[in-house]
């Protein structure tokens, strides 16, 4: 091996070796973790994200990067290169800076951004434990931190960090370029990544796209996934009265949406949640190696069901794997006068749904909207596009204003047998010891799509999160077990020559 640039490339450290290493570094991995969280990350709050991106800049510099904020048209994107003699191939890494929301009340601790250490008690609880049992020389893999961003997605920006890192220490470089990309709006959709990545093509271009995003498989192990759901969305509103009636002396005669509302949405699934929409599932076809593929992962169906406290499955495909293959349908938000407190004896004047379609690579959002609205001129209903004016709405006895639709975001599935899928396998089973989990495509959904059409260039997403981590939800935790094995599954794919 040739020496370059007083670096030599890197070679595989054997894993006794590399978990050492690694152990070694979970407290600096922690603190780093620590101060990049504290830092709020709402994209609707620019100035926070100015204070994000000035972080990001600053770590990835202090690791020999050249880094650059790409204005967009909306929120900016974060880059960051790193290249060495002799290297002919590229790997661009995708992560998002920003993160859901919180809403502080439901947080069992006092800020959000503020980082806990908690263990689980005998009640299946989280306590919080002293931060400073980190410093020991032994860390409960189960112990966890909260805080927002922890696992989705600031914990796998801190993994690649600290394994550059180890690397660093020994002297040693990648064996290809490194490119990152860092999302600053992922929460919101990526309004803008679009636009940018055709913008600034050339500097973003790459060989293969690694999304560190989502969770692993809920047994912990190494996960490859190799796709994932893209998702579109509309909204129903049904009408009575022009406005609110006393139900004492209407009830009886002025109809109520909510009824009419309810009976359109009960015909679009059957009893087994089969979607009943003519063509909804046109074009989903498996092959014996996908069937196997699937079969193959390690789910435990009665753990699935214990966790989510429900009595049995839907049947749209045969196990939880072959589900997440198909589009699916479902009621996102309900709206129909008030309940609780301020509620009374009305009849409402309109009733709102609003539907989420999540989108499988077989499948356009345009025309899955389209089958929707054909489904329910078939219940008898007129289908508006519009705020129906006075005329229709006494015209129509079954009338339905049906807004948004369209493409939405597209899915993506990779071919497992591909260079990009044969090269992980490779890098994960000799560091690992084990073959990965391969997840043909997830239910989630990251802005994979853009960088594909855009760049030209293959996709695979790395999880190394763990599955239970309240992502989006209050109490937003990364397990350390998790971060320990992050930080070995980078510094797995940045020793292994493509």
């Amino acid at each position: 091996m040739l020496l370059i640039s007083s670096q030599l490339n890197a070679k595989k450290i054997p894993e006794e070796n590399s978990d050492a290493i690694i152990s070694k570094m979970m407290f600096p991995a922690l603190e780093e973790l620590k101060d990049y969280v504290s830092i709020p990350n709402d994209a609707l709050v620019a100035e926070d994200i100015d204070k994000n991106l000035a972080w990001s800049e600053k770590a990835f510099a202090k690791r020999g990067f050249k880094t650059a904020v790409l204005k967009t048209g909306k929120l900016p994107l974060f880059s960051a290169e790193k290249t060495y003699p002799k290297n002919t191939k590229t790997v661009l890494f995708y992560f998002h800076l920003d993160g859901q929301a919180v809403r502080p009340a439901e947080w069992f601790q006092k800020d959000p951004y503020l980082t806990v250490l908690k263990e689980k008690s005998a009640d299946g609880n989280f306590k919080e434990i002293d931060w400073n049992l980190l410093k020991g020389e032994k860390i409960n893999d189960e112990w966890r931190i909260f805080a927002r961003s922890t696992s989705d997605d600031k914990g796998p920006i801190v993994m690649l960090l600290q394994a550059l890192d180890i690397l660093s220490a020994r002297n040693q470089q990648p064996p290809f370029n490194v490119k990152i990309v860092l999302d600053c709006e992922e929460e919101k959709g990526s309004p803008g990544l679009k636009a940018a990545l055709a913008q600034y093509k050339t500097q973003l271009m790459a060989d293969f796209l690694i999304v560190m995003d989502g969770p692993m498989h809920a047994t912990n192990r190494p996960t490859l996934t190799f796709g994932c759901r893209g998702g579109t969305g509309f909204s129903l509103t049904t009408y009575g009265a022009i406005t609110q009636q006393h139900s004492g002396h209407f009830g009886n005669y002025s109809p109520d949406p909510t009824f009419s509302l309810a009976k359109i949405i009960s015909t679009m699934k059957d009893d087994d949640g089969r979607v009943l929409i003519d063509g909804f599932y046109d074009g989903i076809k498996f092959d014996a190696e996908a069937v196997k593929l699937m079969a193959a992962v390690p789910d435990n169906l009665s753990e699935i069901n214990d966790r989510l406290q429900i009595a049995e499955a839907e049947k749209v495909g045969k196990n939880y794997q072959e589900s997440m293959q198909y589009p699916s349908l479902n009621v996102r938000g309900l709206k129909a006068a008030v309940t609780g407190k301020g509620g009374g004896s009305i009849i409402p004047e309109e009733a709102l749904a609003e539907f989420g379609i999540r989108l499988v690579p077989e499948t356009d959002g345009a025309h899955m909207t389209l089958l929707v609205k054909k489904h329910i001129e078939k219940q008898g209903y007129t289908v508006v596009d519009h705020v129906p004016s006075k005329q229709e709405r006494m015209a129509h006895k079954k009338l339905v204003f049906m807004s948004g639709g369209g493409a939405g975001s597209p899915a993506f599935r990779t071919e497992v047998n591909s260079p990009i899928g044969n090269w992980l396998r490779k890098s994960v089973t000799e560091n690992f010891n084990e073959q990965p989990v391969i997840i043909r495509i997830m239910g989630g959904s990251v802005p994979v799509v853009p960088f594909i059409q855009t760049l030209g260039v293959p996709a695979v997403i790395v999880p190394m999160v763990n599955m239970d981590n309240n992502q989006h939800s209050p109490n937003e935790n990364l397990r350390i077990g998790n971060l320990r094995m992050g930080i070995k599954t980078c510094l797995a794919i940045l020793t292994t020559p493509i």
